[in-house]
């Protein structure tokens, strides 16, 4: 009996080895059975349960950081209900209000600002805003690693924020599909299902160093036709508010340059239009409002205040 409490109460009991197999297994079935297998999943898997099983400390972490392992499962299964499928994707009149609203004139010619960029680019903005669209996932993900060993609660609320705001960015994916810039540039405003992730303007900066590196990112795209809100622009939002928030000083400066530096890329890129980056800031903005509402006013405080005592 007191063998089996023991076992019970251990680091490695066996409630704990029966649960991170079957999540480990029914994440690779249900990941096969909606997105077909990767090799991704398997590192995923691989990272989670080391953490897991390391040390104590490993595993508060890999907990921690668990919302974040949830947020990236559901953008990788967007694969498999594709938002085209639901409701009609915007593509003219998109861009048709892009122009109307930011247009430029040029050579008498009225342009998108991605248009016009394109026409426009530089090396030097190729390389600069290559390097400000690698930061949208190292930035947030290195500023929740400090917050997890310098303020667990700020931690906890900060990585809920970025799922919720993300989980209204797939409403609006849904409700609204919309072609970026790219899309329109390629295919003119014809509809084409499945349609591949494109680099777009991000070539240049693969050309510039001779490699593949964003090539192999938007190779792996969930969804072309979820442009609006553009959630890169959203990211960075997050991670200023929360910045800000903490009091982190000079450091909070770097968060608005990289926060400012997403939105140009953006349209420089042609990722996005300017209608989409607005939209990504507005996403941002009333998921930080509607979060802080809910924890006024919900029993939310409460599951953050258990989750913090998890980690």
């Amino acid at each position: 009996m007191q063998q089996e409490v023991l076992l019970k109460n251990s680091f490695y009991n066996i409630r704990n080895i029966y649960l991170t197999v079957a999540i480990s297994v029914g994440y690779l079935l249900l990941s096969a059975l909606l997105v077909g297998f990767k090799t991704d999943q398997l590192v995923l898997i691989f990272i989670f349960n080391s953490l897991f099983y390391i040390s104590a400390g490993t595993r508060r972490f890999i907990l921690g950081f668990s919302i974040f392992i949830v947020y990236w499962i559901l953008f990788d299964y967007m694969k498999a209900f594709p938002n085209y499928l639901f409701t009609e994707v915007h593509i003219k009149d998109l861009y048709q209000l892009e122009k109307s609203i930011f247009g430029i004139n040029h050579n008498g010619i009225k342009l998108t600002p991605n248009e016009y960029w394109k026409l426009n680019s530089t090396a030097f903005l190729d390389v600069l805003t290559g390097f400000f669209y690698l930061m949208w996932v190292p930035v947030p993900l290195a500023f929740a690693t400090y917050l997890f060993f310098k303020n667990k609660e700020q931690f906890v609320r900060f990585s809920l924020t970025f799922v919720w705001v993300n989980l209204l960015g797939f409403v609006v994916y849904y409700a609204f599909p919309a072609a970026p810039p790219w899309y329109v540039q390629e295919h003119d405003f014809t509809f084409i299902a499945k349609t591949a992730g494109n680099t777009a303007g991000l070539a240049r900066f693969d050309h510039y160093f001779n490699i593949t590196l964003f090539q192999g990112i938007y190779s792996k795209g969930s969804n072309v036709f979820a442009a609006m809100p553009s959630l890169h622009s959203s990211y960075p939002v997050i991670v200023a508010y929360y910045g800000l928030k903490n009091r982190l000083g000079k450091i909070n400066l770097f968060f608005l340059v990289v926060m400012v530096g997403i939105w140009f890329s953006a349209v420089y890129t042609s990722h996005h239009y300017t209608l989409d980056v607005l939209a990504g800031i507005s996403c941002a903005t009333i998921g930080i409002i509607s979060f802080n509402y809910l924890v006024k006013n919900t029993r939310l405080k409460d599951f953050i205040g258990f989750f913090v005592k998890r980690i």
